[in-house]
């Protein structure tokens, strides 16, 4: 059974920096962020889609709603290591997210063979209702990477991530098989998300804007689901330690 689940709403920007924008937006930082909970983490992510790929067809299209479902963990998990089932919506640049944890087995069991561990409340009803909607859905893609995480010291709502080292691939898709797949960034690059629940505060974009670092349109699903596409001599297996 589920022990915890989480309701959220916010706003999500992405922005690809260099090593260097990195390094000059920790220095700039200052004392208005600081390391959050997971503060350095492999964080792996098991995607679920149709056989013909809708959810991430339609994502691609740039729709005014999206929906998708994932399984994460923090770490490689055992069978029994915690992970989290996650419905992700997005409408007109909202972004609504509904969490829930459970056992790694038991999180298998629900999604992949359809036994659900009894009564979760409103969260698995929504899932529920989801899986319902999408009968064939199944584990499509495996991502992981490794993520550098920060939260605002005086704006508890305001959260910025870092992440580099972005695997993926397309089989043995489980979260126990460990972090390995084909590189989604060149080493020098990270992905950067600032994650709000309204406005971006003054002191944020003006920092932004001085170090010339620019908004992106960037799914990492839909770019790992892009380049499986390509031939199969683009693909390059790493292991991440």
């Amino acid at each position: 059974m589920a022990s915890y689940q989480g309701v959220f709403k916010r706003y999500e920007k992405k922005y690809l920096v260099s090593s260097a924008q990195y390094a000059r937006l920790l220095r700039a930082f200052g004392g208005r962020l600081q390391p959050d909970q997971y503060g350095e983490s492999t964080v792996c992510n098991l995607y679920f889609d149709t056989p013909d790929a809708r959810l991430i067809r339609a994502s691609l299209e740039k729709p005014v709603y999206k929906e998708k479902l994932r399984l994460r963990s923090y770490g490689i998990p055992d069978a029994g290591g915690t992970v989290f089932i996650e419905l992700k919506k997005k409408y007109k640049g909202v972004v609504y997210k509904r969490r829930m944890d459970m056992p790694l087995e038991a999180a298998t069991e629900y999604l992949v063979q359809g036994r659900a561990p009894g009564h979760m409340g409103q969260i698995a009803r929504e899932v529920d209702w989801f899986l319902a909607l999408y009968p064939k859905i199944r584990p499509a893609m495996y991502i992981s990477y490794q993520r550098t995480a920060f939260a605002g010291t005086d704006e508890p709502g305001l959260r910025v991530t870092f992440d580099r080292e972005i695997l993926w691939r397309n089989e043995e898709l489980r979260l126990d098989a460990g972090a390995w797949g084909t590189p989604l960034l060149a080493e020098s690059q990270r992905l950067m998300e600032i994650k709000m629940p309204g406005a971006m505060p003054l002191w944020l974009a003006q920092l932004l804007d001085a170090l010339q670092v620019y908004p992106v349109s960037f799914s990492k699903y839909g770019r790992a689901y892009q380049e499986s596409r390509l031939p199969a001599g683009r693909k390059e297996r790493v292991t991440c330690a």
